[in-house]
């Protein structure tokens, strides 16, 4: 396996506030300096004045992640600032109304779509081709449990997030041989605006730690996770530790294990192989 350096340098997308913020600090205060994207602009400059005092760069590059002509500025300064995007953080999100697919407003389900799959997609796109040029860098996508089974609901976020899965194993399987790393990422049930606004989270007392989540992505960012590329973590059960002790007892996942396929409906299946 063609070995990457460390991260030096990161994107996170989404970096205003929850997830993509406090992924943000964490890179930060592990030695990488951040570009920070979002909407807001008044947001994004305090998150960088955070980042900065924890002695690292920061850049605020503000731009809807589904809009490409802004994407493509908002890595283009990214990169001009900090000189390399070696960690690609794809964290921005939205979900729909929770109501099924037939109830939903078309508008809204596509401009949910558009956010989490379109913009994920744009942003790989633009960063991609830097990281080849200087022998690989990785890309993580925030996932979810939703992307891996069906919902009753919310079905624009439950179509996203099983598009993601697809957006990461594409370029896996383009990519891996030159250097790029994808990890699918599930931070669990984190305590945000968009979750507390959740009527399956309402009546929610637990919530996983975001430290969890920046724990993880800390560590992909260093490569010490890079034999997971390609698959499906999730915070609630996985943690570095674990991940390094299955690879080190050689029980990694194989070439399916924790990847997104069909479940044939048994040995008679003319499917299952």
């Amino acid at each position: 396996m063609t070995i990457v350096a460390p991260a030096r340098t990161a994107l996170v997308t989404g970096a205003s506030r929850g997830i993509g913020r406090a992924i943000a600090l964490g890179l930060a205060e592990a030695g990488l300096d951040v570009g920070l994207v979002a909407r807001s602009r008044e947001a994004l400059t305090e998150v960088a004045r955070e980042v900065e005092a924890l002695g690292r760069r920061a850049v605020v590059a503000v731009a809807d992640v589904a809009d490409r002509s802004a994407v493509d500025a908002a890595v283009a300064q990214v990169t001009d600032a900090l000189g390399s995007i070696d960690v690609l953080v794809n964290n921005a999100g939205r979900i729909d109304a929770e109501v099924p697919l037939w109830e939903s407003d078309p508008d809204e389900w596509w401009s949910v779509v558009e956010t989490n799959v379109r913009g994920p997609y744009l942003l790989t796109r633009a960063v991609v081709p830097g990281m080849l040029a200087r022998g690989g860098g990785r890309v993580i996508a925030l996932n979810s449990g939703s992307g891996v089974r069906e919902m009753d609901t919310a079905s624009a976020y439950n179509v996203s997030k099983t598009a993601l899965f697809r957006i990461g194993g594409s370029v896996h399987e383009a990519g891996f041989d030159r250097g790029l790393r994808t990890f699918e990422l599930a931070p669990g049930v984190v305590r945000t605006d968009m979750t507390a606004g959740m009527d399956m989270h309402r009546d929610r007392t637990e919530y996983t730690p975001v430290e969890r989540t920046v724990e993880m992505v800390v560590a992909m960012a260093r490569g010490e996770l890079d034999a997971f590329s390609g698959r499906y973590v999730r915070v609630t059960s996985d943690s570095p530790a674990s991940l390094l002790a299955a690879a080190a007892a050689q029980d990694a996942p194989g070439s399916d294990g924790r990847r997104l396929r069909m479940r044939p409906w048994g040995e008679g299946d003319p499917l299952a192989d």
